[in-house]
């Protein structure tokens, strides 16, 4: 992970620790305003379908987080779908968001 901040190198770390753990099609992680990091895995139930961004944006926001500074998604695929960053958007207009493969490689930021 070259040329991230060791704060997001974290959040990589979280996101693709989730992601194994679970044996889930992506991981994520979130950080709020006071610092406080979140994180989740891909959700696919027959009721419930949530990307591992939303969840993890769910996450935070359902502990109280008002803001977020930062977030992660770790996938194959070669991009954050649409939805995915408007769940950050919705708390943080700037706040960078990082795609990385799963080895946590930094492909993008957003």
């Amino acid at each position: 992970m070259t040329d991230v901040a060791p704060e997001d190198a974290k959040l990589i770390t979280l996101a693709r620790s989730v992601r194994a753990r679970n044996g889930a099609e992506e991981g994520a992680a979130v950080r709020d305003l006071d610092g406080r990091t979140y994180n989740a895995s891909t959700v696919s139930l027959p009721s419930l379908k949530l990307t591992a961004l939303q969840a993890a944006v769910a996450a935070a926001v359902s502990s109280g987080a008002e803001g977020l500074e930062a977030a992660a998604v770790v996938t194959e695929a070669n991009r954050v779908d649409g939805e995915s960053l408007a769940a950050v958007r919705d708390l943080t207009p700037t706040g960078p968001v990082l795609l990385a493969n799963t080895s946590g490689e930094l492909r993008k930021q957003f």
